[in-house]
């Protein structure tokens, strides 16, 4: 796609009103060449707006790597035999929770791969245990894709939120990413599904996947209008020397801050996080997030033995140091950045959702 000159100022002013964007404005604060800070400002003006300099935490917790699943972009993938294996047990998840609440954190994200071996039965327990013990938590779950059965069942037992990147809308480039078993309209259905049983749903895609276009990515924003999801995340691609796309190249940091930035843009209400794997390719990566937009970061409070273990992709950050380290340095990075963290579930603002 050919990127017109544009206004940068009046798109971003329709960005953030009630006039729709045309596909070639999008296409320009994608890849166009322009002053950035001018849509980082604007980004950061409108969560400051909704949110205020607040900074929400979500406690990680990567219980098992294991995965049904091939994707050729994934370090757990299923055919990754250099792949270490692990799980969590129950008791061991539980404490997490107890060393994420004593450092102040109200929600616990539970992260896995597919794996069979946490059936429904499992999770369900897992879920009710923290929701027992921590009844002013919120329990996020990001275990994939499964029944809407499935899905009411954890909700019942207390998950009230479910992460789901699609990673692209765009039928085509899903095929290049996944093996033939997996389908975009499936993980469309999933996610619709999260939503209609009254999930918070979180998705996002990838920057910089191998095949990503610039109309790829005005498809991934058009879909989200859709949806109109509670959370997005939005990360670079980082190679994985153990995966078919060793060697591809990884994702751009500068793009990934501009999507972060469009996206608070058309979604005010929603949370965005400054991803680990922003802070993977560039030290100050999520504090760069942060000022493009985002408002959430996802400290990491599975056992240090394991993880190293849960590699996505290469070299990722913070892998060996105890929650309370974690905890310590983000709030530093986070106040240095002109925001403050805040000890509590931070919920969605729904003040303008939908509109």
């Amino acid at each position: 796609m050919i990127t017109p000159k544009c206004d940068i100022t009046k798109i971003i002013t329709k960005l953030s009103g009630t006039q729709e964007t045309e596909d070639e404005e999008l296409a320009f604060l994608i890849d166009g060449n322009y002053d950035t800070s001018i849509l980082f400002s604007a980004a950061d003006k409108i969560r400051r707006r909704f949110y205020g300099t607040g900074v929400y935490l979500r406690g990680l917790i990567e219980f098992t790597n294991y995965c049904r699943n091939n994707c050729l972009y994934c370090g757990i993938r299923r055919d990754n035999r250099n792949a270490v294996r692990y799980r969590l047990t129950k008791e061991e998840i539980m404490q997490c929770c107890r060393e994420g609440y004593e450092l102040g954190y109200r929600t616990f994200v539970l992260q896995g791969g597919e794996d069979p071996y946490f059936t429904d039965d499992r999770i369900c327990s897992i879920v009710s245990e923290i929701h027992k013990h921590y009844p002013d938590c919120a329990v996020t779950l990001s275990v994939g894709e499964k029944t809407r059965e499935s899905y009411r069942r954890f909700f019942e037992a207390g998950a009230e939120r479910y992460l789901l990147r699609h990673e692209t809308a765009d039928p085509k480039h899903y095929a290049l990413l996944h093996p033939d078993e997996m389908s975009c309209e499936n993980r469309k259905r999933c996610l619709y599904d999260l939503k209609e049983i009254g999930y918070q749903v979180g998705t996002g895609f990838m920057v910089g996947s191998p095949f990503q276009t610039t109309e790829s990515i005005i498809s991934d924003i058009r879909f989200m209008q859709r949806l109109q999801p509670d959370m997005i995340g939005i990360g670079p691609f980082i190679t994985h020397n153990d995966t078919p796309f060793s060697k591809y190249p990884s994702g751009s940091v500068s793009l990934t801050l501009r999507l972060i930035a469009i996206s608070r843009l058309l979604f005010p209400y929603a949370l965005i996080p400054a991803t680990t794997a922003l802070g993977t390719l560039d030290p100050s990566g999520r504090e760069k997030g942060l000022k493009a937009g985002a408002n959430v970061v996802m400290p990491n409070l599975s056992p240090v033995a394991v993880r190293k273990k849960y590699e996505l992709y290469e070299n990722k950050i913070c892998t060996g140091e105890e929650s309370a380290q974690c905890r310590s340095c983000l709030e530093r990075r986070i106040n240095s950045s002109g925001y403050q963290v805040v000890n509590s579930r931070g919920d969605v603002c729904t003040i303008t959702k939908g509109n």
